[in-house]
């Protein structure tokens, strides 16, 4: 076991002379340039602030020490780099001009980092691998991990980074290299999120080359460090991670910094694990100029982090030991003064963004999964098996791993056996996940293309974006949608937004696979949820949800080539049902997105559906058909976003009467919006009210005489589609 102990601040501490320091004199001018230049534009965005010439301002004084050193000790365009709002000096270090980040502050059309789209200090740069950053606090700490993991990958798998046309992989050029380092790092009070934590496994089980750094100044906006972390020092509390080397500096020491960020970085280069750096530094000004730190710090512990600012302390330092005059760090600092000032002159007469500019980047600018490439036929087989839609799946996932190097597939208990010998000496059979939709997987492509996860839904989704900013296709499975909630943060604030929210810069294409819903007999509250209405709220991700085998592997591939993130549901009841078998279909079989199916044609009603209350609809509506001669058109929509409101307005144009029906509760449902645009599109082509047919307003319960009764049943659709024909 790999572990280094960090000496203790005090130690840090030790004056440090310029024989026995690191850099070159020239380099200790520059990083003193680089540190004055960070509080420059802090400053110069508060007059901006002040001045209504921009919107928001997060200060980053008093982590300059650290962060510059950060900067120095890596490579841009070469190492990547996850980093957070207080981090503006390690990106001026990397290469990030003043004037790139003041054009953030004003929300110009030429802000590299969004185009006008984030706020202020959410850095990012596509040729410094500086990864676009969301507010939320310690989701790039699993982001970072995957980012790692996926360099070690193509490292083991360079033929997996050949470009290929025909899918997402035409778009994504990838770069990698073998002793490459990931940085990312967060604040002392973002150390109290789980998915921090989580990161901090993946990272020592994998031996992954991160290094975390951890900004420690104290304050997580108002409250202090002791109660965020018991102790008052993360340090102590991550001291028996395997594998990590540690590190705790005094980060308003420029030397100490450097020296400690030298020696992480080299650790992680070398190939021995990753490092975490706690780094104690000052925030000299309020949290953002939101926030009045006066209401809640006392004016002599405001002096005392005057007295340790790391701008004062390096010049002193400077000034001590020979390497800079008064005369030579004033001519410094008068050429940054005009820097910025020039800088911020021409930012304020910035082109602002065009209103036209908004939809672009919601989706795939290149290769949508609605691409009619992806519109083919089932070929000719010679084996005309019906198979269910567990085994088309599972085929489905084969065949394209079998095409594509970049795929790999992990989460809860997916991988036939994590301990394989005795799968490889035959003796067991292996798992291959709850529902074994990935028997076989890792048996044939073995341990680094399909793996089980921690038993943590953040892991799984934060490390697959990672993955996929870097040019893998992650295809991911949270083992019931019901316990999808840990996740959220990723699902709702990352994935879908990585492509919006860097202007086009980065995108992070790859499948979660969720098993859905209930009608299962015992499944109960927590393994029969449907919410799917939850997800297609969310722009920026795409979310399909078959009702038979054909319809499964056909998606699903889809799913897998497009250049978009896919939330892919597969009702578990439907996984092994008679209902909708079909053979194998071939190697090319897709089905573009948005194109809806007609199950029944019929003439007197439309019912639009979905999932597994299409079987229950088909069997109600032939119910209907032989008793009382009312003929219903029948669709599945099969993609819920998007999805084909031309087949629904076609069906209503011609039955004049529709219900709209699905699985989750009735009310905020899906099919509440259907039927909102029916009503408002559709209205005068109507000779009935719009009919909804869902689930109670509950939970789903244990006990199968509750379970139907709270689940739209057949004879509920029958009686709906009775009562609307009647109308």
């Amino acid at each position: 076991m790999a572990r280094q102990s960090g000496s203790s601040v005090q130690e840090r501490k030790t004056a440090v002379t310029a024989e026995e320091n690191l850099l070159s004199r020239e380099q200790l001018v520059e990083f003193y340039r680089l540190m004055y230049l960070s509080r420059r534009t802090d400053d110069r965005e508060i007059v901006l602030k002040r001045q209504q010439k921009i919107f928001f301002q997060v200060s980053c004084a008093g982590h300059e020490a650290l962060l510059v050193a950060a900067g120095m000790a890596m490579k841009p365009g070469y190492d990547w780099f996850f980093p957070y709002y207080r981090d503006r000096a390690i990106c001026l270090a990397l290469g990030n001009t003043v004037e790139e980040q003041l054009l953030q502050a004003v929300g110009a059309a030429d802000d590299i980092a969004s185009g006008g789209r984030q706020m202020p200090s959410h850095w990012s740069s596509k040729k410094l691998n500086i990864v676009t950053p969301s507010s939320s606090t310690a989701t790039q700490c699993l982001q970072a991990v995957g980012c790692a993991e996926a360099g070690r990958y193509f490292f083991r798998h360079p033929a997996a980074a050949k470009k290929h046309e025909g899918d997402y992989r035409e778009f994504k050029d990838v770069t990698f290299h073998g002793d490459e380092v990931v940085y990312v790092s967060i604040g002392e009070g973002s150390t109290s999120q789980g998915e921090f934590w989580e990161s901090l496994n993946s990272a020592s089980n994998g031996k992954l080359p991160v290094v975390f750094v951890v900004e420690d100044n104290g304050y997580a906006i108002s409250t202090p460090v002791e109660v965020n972390t018991p102790g008052g020092n993360i340090s102590k509390l991550v001291a028996n991670f395997p594998n990590f080397h540690f590190a705790e500096v005094d980060g308003t020491d420029p030397i100490a910094s450097y020296k400690a960020m030298v020696e992480a970085v080299a650790y992680c280069r070398a190939g021995n694990g990753p490092a975490l750096v706690h780094g104690h530094v000052i925030r000299p000004y309020s949290h953002s100029l939101s926030d009045d730190e006066r209401l809640y710090r006392s004016a002599e512990e405001l002096e005392a982090d005057a007295a340790k600012d790391p701008i004062s302390r390096m010049q002193m330092w400077l000034l001590r030991e020979g390497i800079l005059d008064a005369d030579g760090i004033n001519r410094l600092e008068k050429q940054v003064d005009e820097e910025v000032q020039k800088a911020s002159d021409r930012a304020v007469m910035a082109t602002l963004p065009s209103v036209s500019s908004i939809t672009k980047f919601v989706y795939s600018e290149d290769l949508t999964p609605m691409d009619v490439r992806f519109n083919t036929q089932p070929a000719t087989t010679a084996d005309p098996t019906e198979r269910t839609m567990a085994d088309l799946i599972n085929c489905c996932l084969k065949d394209e791993m079998r095409r594509d190097e970049r795929i790999v597939v992990f989460g809860e208990d997916v991988a036939d056996a994590s301990r394989d010998a005795a799968l490889r000496a035959g003796k067991v059979k292996g798992k291959g996940g709850v529902f074994k939709l990935t028997s076989g997987l890792q048996a044939e492509f073995g341990n680094e293309r399909c793996f089980n996860s921690p038993l943590a839904e953040a892991n799984i989704v934060g490390r697959a974006i990672g993955m996929a900013v870097r040019g893998m296709k992650p295809v991911v499975e949270i083992q019931f949608f019901d316990y999808i909630w840990p996740a959220m943060h990723q699902l709702r604030n990352e994935l879908p937004l990585v492509r919006w929210r860097s202007n086009g810069e980065f995108s992070c294409p790859l499948v979660v696979r969720v098993p859905i819903g209930g009608y299962l007999t015992g499944g109960s509250i927590y393994h029969s949820q449907s919410g799917e209405s939850i997800f297609t709220h969310t722009p920026g991700v795409r979310i399909v949800m078959p009702s038979n085998a054909l319809d499964a592997m056909g998606l699903l591939r889809t799913a897998i080539r497009c250049d978009d993130p896919v939330m892919f549901l597969e009702h578990k009841r439907l996984y092994r049902e008679t209902f909708g078998r079909a053979p194998y279909p071939g190697l090319e079989y897709c089905i573009p997105f948005g194109k809806a199916k007609i199950v029944r044609p019929g003439k007197d009603l439309t019912v639009v559906t979905y999932g597994a209350v299409v079987p229950r609809a088909l069997q109600a509506a032939q119910k209907l058909h032989r008793e009382t001669g009312i003929d219903v058109e029948l669709i599945d929509l099969r993609s819920l976003t998007p999805y084909d409101w031309e087949a629904i307005a076609e069906s209503v144009k011609k039955t004049n009467r529709v219900i709209v029906a699905h699985e989750d509760m009735l009310s905020w449902g899906y099919g509440a919006e259907l039927a909102a645009r029916i009503g408002d599109e559709l209205f005068h082509d109507l000779d009935a009210p719009v009919r909804r047919v869902a689930a109670m307003d509950t939970f789903v319960a244990y006990q199968p005489v509750l379970e139907d009764a709270i689940l739209p049943q057949p004879e509920d659709l029958y009686r709906a589609m009775q009562e609307l024909a009647a109308f």
